[in-house]
């Protein structure tokens, strides 16, 4: 049996548009992250980039369940001694939350150079407008 490796003719990458109202975040970023690798589709290699473009909208209404919405901690270090940074999770989706939903989509993508190239075709807006109507996205009921 032969090796079969998909060409760029193989791998056609659509855009999609997800409206994030009302959904709970881990079930939305493990739906879009796999939009994202492409292990939906019949060509998925491990080692190409065959995933799809991705548009979430209406960040800003999603859901936490649980205690998440006060429990969760979201932390970064700047380097410098002393300089580690937590924010929670409500404090976090009243000021940014496309980074409250970002984050949640890139811990499930690979930690290498593919899965950097896939964080480049994501794209979250906090309210229902977005500046992709030229690609002609289709959009995905989850």
């Amino acid at each position: 049996m032969k090796s079969f490796i998909p060409c760029k003719e193989d791998m056609q990458k659509k855009w999609h548009v997800i409206d994030a109202e009302g959904q709970v975040l881990g079930r939305l970023a493990a739906r879009t992250a796999r939009l994202l690798t492409g292990k939906d589709k019949p060509v998925y290699t491990p080692f190409l980039d065959t995933g799809d473009h991705v548009i979430v909208i209406n960040a800003e209404k999603i859901k936490l369940t649980g205690n998440k919405l006060k429990d969760k901690k979201y932390r970064h270090h700047s380097g410098y001694p002393g300089g580690l940074k937590e924010i929670a999770a409500d404090v976090l989706l009243q000021k940014y939350p496309d980074r409250l939903v970002r984050e949640a989509i890139f811990g499930m993508l690979p930690k290498t150079k593919l899965g950097r190239a896939m964080k480049k075709k994501l794209k979250v807006y906090k309210g229902p407008e977005h500046p992709h109507q030229a690609q002609q996205p289709v959009e995905l009921a989850l």
